[in-house]
């Protein structure tokens, strides 16, 4: 990989990483050219490497390009590398690097500098997060219910690359050891040691007398769905909606809740349905009609998959909880009834 020419090695301590950080598509990003400036190359001897690693960045949890509404619009004024090619050209569309992304990039840039960097870079997102930590008095509870979504996502995603980090060198090896017991506030400190280890017993869940891992669970119950979902929680959060994103196309949702303790605004709602148009969901009140938490599929005049849920979905993934299905007809019958009366309650409006 070619270094940028007569570029130094770029000290973290005089470059605000902070102000490198983007929020776009709900995800905290970096962008390739300021990855490119800090590891000493240029931005195309960047990508080209990642090109050459593809299949480590396939997905937009790892990587995404930006499209040009969101380089003329909201990123306008943050982003001054943004411009055409020197040739009068189409305006250059940077890479967007997901923090997870960043993480695989360490694994493909060898040698001191890279191990360096990489350091001084997971050393920076240390001090981020512990800056948010302790000024997270000032945060709303949106926002800190977004990053705990974002940390929790990551930490999923991060634990399956185990068998991608079996090469990294040894500086790398001792980096992780020394955040292992240095770090004790930030979230990052989780993902690190979660490398090289099995997922804790939190992140699954029983279903059917079976231990399985709690998002797959209930990703495959919603996908089952051929033409409706309902949801029974009077608790709900990004992480309810996040398990519906892969539903067939034309399955209805429903959600019957009192949104206690206002996890879930309309923001939140409207970020969704911008990145899922094709998925409608209405919020109906509950009226405390149930004390439990359930999931309807296909619900007929006789006939519709009943679970009973141990725990809200919005817990998943932090407690271990028991999924069944409830196969008694008359069980059944009953609970479809209470569900047919709550349908026609009014609708819930969430919170701003």
């Amino acid at each position: 990989m070619t270094k940028r020419d007569g570029a130094r090695d770029l000290d973290i301590t005089n470059w605000d990483i902070r102000n490198k950080i983007y929020d776009i598509r709900g995800q905290k990003v970096m962008l390739d050219y300021d990855l490119a400036r800090f590891y000493g190359y240029t931005t195309k001897a960047l990508n080209q490497q990642v090109k050459r690693n593809l299949d480590k960045f396939e997905g937009s949890d790892f990587m995404f390009r930006l499209n040009e509404v969101e380089v003329s619009s909201f990123l306008r004024s943050q982003i001054v590398t943004s411009k055409t090619d020197g040739r009068g050209g189409k305006r250059y569309l940077p890479y967007a690097f997901t923090e997870q992304g960043i993480y695989m990039l360490m694994t493909i840039l060898k040698g001191d500098l890279a191990t360096k960097q990489s350091r001084s870079l997971v050393m920076a997102f240390k001090a981020m997060k512990d800056y948010i930590i302790d000024n997270q008095k000032i945060l709303d509870c949106r926002n800190n219910l977004r990053l705990a979504m974002k940390v929790a996502d990551n930490a999923e995603r991060i634990a399956v690359m185990e068998g991608e980090f079996n090469d990294i060198s040894a500086d790398i090896g001792v980096m992780k050891e020394r955040l292992n017991t240095f770090i004790k506030k930030s979230e990052i400190s989780p993902f690190l040691r979660a490398f090289g280890k099995d997922l804790k017993s939190g992140e699954f869940l029983i279903c059917e007398g079976e231990l399985t891992k709690a998002s797959e669970t209930y990703i495959d119950i919603f996908c089952s769905a051929r033409k409706s979902v309902e949801i029974i929680d009077d608790y709900v959060d990004i992480k309810t909606l996040r398990y519906l994103q892969k539903i067939k196309s034309g399955v209805t949702v429903t959600i019957y809740t009192e949104n206690i303790g206002h996890y879930l605004h309309e923001r939140d709602l409207q970020d969704y349905r911008k990145e899922f148009p094709g998925i409608v969901i209405r919020f109906v009140k509950s009226l405390r009609e149930f004390h439990d938490r359930f999931i309807i599929i296909d619900r007929g005049d006789n006939d519709g998959e009943l679970y009973h849920c141990g725990a809200s979905l919005k817990d998943s993934g932090t407690r271990l909880t028991v999924i069944s299905i409830i196969k008694d007809a008359g069980v059944a019958k009953e609970i479809f009834e209470r569900v047919d009366k709550m349908a026609r309650n009014p609708e819930l409006p969430l919170p701003n």
